[in-house]
């Protein structure tokens, strides 16, 4: 089923999807076994291999959903984006790497990346000349962000296709904050693109999975060392992430219209300092974010005024759940600072311009009236 004839409704629902040949279901069959026959099969079916019936049928409605040729799923995002990383990367070579960019992947490339003889230099900015100054002749690749996890920057997806493709680099970004319904960065010649399927293609907040999705020479690279690396998903797993994409596309509309609300909301608050949103007229990226993003996330940061404790806010949360993780269906909240930026130390913080009072706000599905009610509330509780 091609995903050119559908829209992204109908792609969440139906492309790649299981035929129950046997019962005629509604819904894909689960295939829970781990052996299969590996006769007349030009490769074994194997779960370690992504060659699973329930795998095959969810790379291709995330291939679908993403404009690209092939994917792979994995047990979670920090799977995915260090099973990209090292496809691509070995001994003696260089990573040119955006300057705001998630915790995880953060601690990865400055920790775990130098053990093999990786190195990487993030860029002063997002423009073309900052990402043109830290490329090197052992350079193999662009890593990005777009939006960035927590400050929502918007990086040129075209520009950094073109002059990847100009040095001989492949591109590898986390889509994740944009979610594909948002956003396809294949369309702009971006190579790789990486998921964090437990946000919003689970969005329940109870799944972990990451995703690639690529061009078969790109998806072979990756096999070829991922396979061996096995961090793939469970095929009851990979079953409920298919479920749970089928409402995808109106769960993320939902999210995209309640932010755009409550980051209206936010701006005009007087007790709300600055507000981090692409979809507000005032981001620095909006034109861009316009340009290549059907919707702008259901994703917020934004600071209270220096005299408001930032943590007693999130305290005094009713509906707003404290919470570690985003794009769920509820709305959730946390502190970068002490959560997912919390391992990359202060200095770095600093740098990327994360604030001990940026709070990272997910917006959910509920009704944005009570939304802007709870926040009314714990904002008046500290004041």
């Amino acid at each position: 089923m091609s995903e050119k004839l559908l829209g992204i409704n109908s792609v969440c629902i139906h492309s790649g999807e299981l035929q129950d040949t046997v019962f005629k279901g509604a819904i894909s069959p689960l295939y829970m076994t781990t052996s299969y026959d590996y006769e007349n099969q030009d490769m074994s079916r194997y779960p370690r291999y992504f060659n699973t019936p329930n795998q095959q049928a969810l790379n291709q409605k995330i291939s679908d959903l993403e404009h690209c040729e092939a994917s792979l799923i994995f047990g979670s995002g920090m799977a995915a984006i260090s099973n990209a990383l090292m496809a691509f990367l070995h001994s003696g070579d260089h990573a040119v790497v955006q300057s705001s960019v998630y915790g995880g992947t953060y601690n990865f490339l400055t920790q775990q990346c130098p053990h093999y003889g990786i190195s990487h230099d993030f860029t002063e900015g997002f423009d073309q000349k900052a990402f043109a100054a830290k490329i090197k002749p052992n350079t193999k690749v662009i890593y990005i962000e777009s939006p960035s996890n927590p400050l929502m920057e918007v990086i040129d997806l075209s520009m950094i296709s073109k002059l990847a493709k100009q040095h001989g680099l492949v591109t590898i970004i986390d889509n994740t904050m944009a979610s594909p319904v948002n956003q396809n960065p294949a369309l702009f010649g971006i190579d790789v693109v990486i998921h964090s399927a437990t946000k919003y293609m689970g969005g329940h907040s109870d799944i972990l999975a990451g995703t690639i999705s690529c061009s078969h020479l790109h998806r072979d690279l990756i096999f070829s060392s991922a396979k061996m690396f096995g961090a793939n998903l469970s095929e009851f797993t990979i079953w409920l992430l298919e479920r749970s994409i089928k409402t995808m596309g109106l769960r993320v509309e939902r999210q995209n219209a309640n932010a755009l609300k409550l980051a209206q909301w936010l701006e005009e608050h007087d007790d709300v300092a600055k507000v981090y949103y692409p979809g507000l007229p005032g981001h620095p990226s909006h034109a861009l974010a316009k340009r290549q993003m059907s919707g702008f996330s259901g994703m917020i940061s934004f600071e209270l005024v220096p005299q408001l404790d930032a943590e007693s806010f999130l305290e005094a949360l009713n509906m707003i759940k404290r919470s570690m993780s985003f794009a769920a269906v509820e709305s959730t909240a946390l502190l970068p600072a002490k959560t997912s930026h919390l391992i990359i130390g202060a200095e770095a913080r600093q740098a990327m311009g994360i604030s001990d009072q940026l709070i990272r706000f997910s917006v959910g599905i509920e009704d944005a009236a009570d939304l802007i009610d709870d926040l009314a509330q714990a904002i008046n509780a500290i004041k």
